[in-house]
């Protein structure tokens, strides 16, 4: 059976740097990723705060979905991490250090196309080690009213993604792919984030969105038919594109590649942690495995026998090894 997954771990062939500003703080940023040793996950780094205190990019180190994602450690916060994220995992980058002298990571254009161009600078190294595989082998969801998300079985990570607005702009939008990373930064990676222009004064009212501009947000009109932004839309379709690349970016934060389709219907950062945690309550649903050499070409097999577990940054940080019901 043929998986579209790279069997070794991969770090950055070297250092790349950007600077940009912060979405909703408006101040500069400067953020350099950097190489990492086999085994050691992706993990970012405040150099604003005196201090290298890791934070790991964990669904456990979550501590605020509300308008982007942020991870915690302690009193360190890190947010907007989901488009960086999104760009690590289409690159299949495992392993890395990501330093930032500011508290968001930078919202660039508002996709995550130059955080690919960064990637693709950079380079990748090949590591020793082989990866494990979450493959799914019975549904797992979530339901929030009007909204779901599941992951189903599936021979390699396919998203699809539809959303529903009810205006003449953006109606309703459905997108579908199978991820790697050539179908990513061409399909997905340039989407950009949105938002209609009366919200943006409501957060710009409560001192939010002060980096907010037409260069890094697609600001949807007053009568719903058209947007601001004078480039206009980068595909017919950019806005469900963009909650696809949400989505990758989110539940990279399980640790592992993927083998599962993903189907999220008006979903959003709140409901992609929730499956998150349903998938650490249901370990019967999911399995380990692993790449090994018996011969060429490798070859998946299932991980030995061991207590069900997403992996974890820290030690202690156990989930449930008891079988727990799926979710329907």
């Amino acid at each position: 059976m043929a998986f579209n997954v790279d069997p070794h771990q991969h770090t950055v062939a070297q250092p790349v740097s950007c600077c940009g500003i912060g979405l909703h703080s408006g101040k500069a940023v400067n953020l350099t990723i950097k190489p990492a040793a086999e085994n050691s996950g992706i993990h970012f780094f405040r150099s604003d705060l005196g201090k290298k205190n890791a934070i790991p990019a964990r669904m456990e180190q979550i501590v605020d979905t509300t308008l982007a994602t942020t991870l915690g450690s302690g009193k360190e916060r890190v947010s907007t991490t989901e488009h960086l994220m999104a760009a690590l995992h289409s690159a299949g980058i495992d392993n890395a250090e990501i330093e930032l002298d500011g508290h968001e990571v930078p919202i660039m254009d508002g996709s995550a196309g130059p955080f690919v161009q960064l990637l693709d600078a950079a380079g990748r190294k090949r590591q020793r080690s082989l990866r494990k595989v979450i493959r799914f082998t019975k549904p797992v969801s979530c339901v929030s009213g009007d909204k779901f998300i599941r992951i189903e079985p599936h021979d390699g990570f396919k998203i699809t993604g539809s959303i529903s607005f009810g205006t003449e702009l953006i109606s309703d939008q459905s997108y579908s792919l199978d991820l790697s990373h050539a179908r990513f930064a061409r399909e997905i990676a340039q989407a950009r984030t949105f938002g209609f222009v009366e919200q943006v004064e409501e957060l710009w009212r409560n001192g939010l969105a002060l980096g907010c501009t037409l260069e890094n947000v697609i600001a949807i009109h007053w009568d719903r038919r058209s947007v601001l932004n004078e480039d206009g839309l980068r595909f017919k379709d950019e806005f469900v594109r963009h909650k696809v690349l949400d989505l990758i970016g989110d539940l990279a934060l399980l640790g592992s590649p993927i083998l599962g389709h993903v189907i999220a219907s008006r979903s959003g950062h709140a409901l992609h942690h929730s499956l998150m945690k349903a998938v650490a309550d249901a370990p019967d649903c999911w399995e380990y495995v692993e790449f090994r050499k018996p011969g060429q070409p490798h070859v998946l097999t299932p991980a030995k026998p061991r207590k069900k577990r997403l992996p974890v940054s820290l030690p202690g940080l156990l989930f449930p090894a008891a079988p727990a019901p799926c979710p329907a």
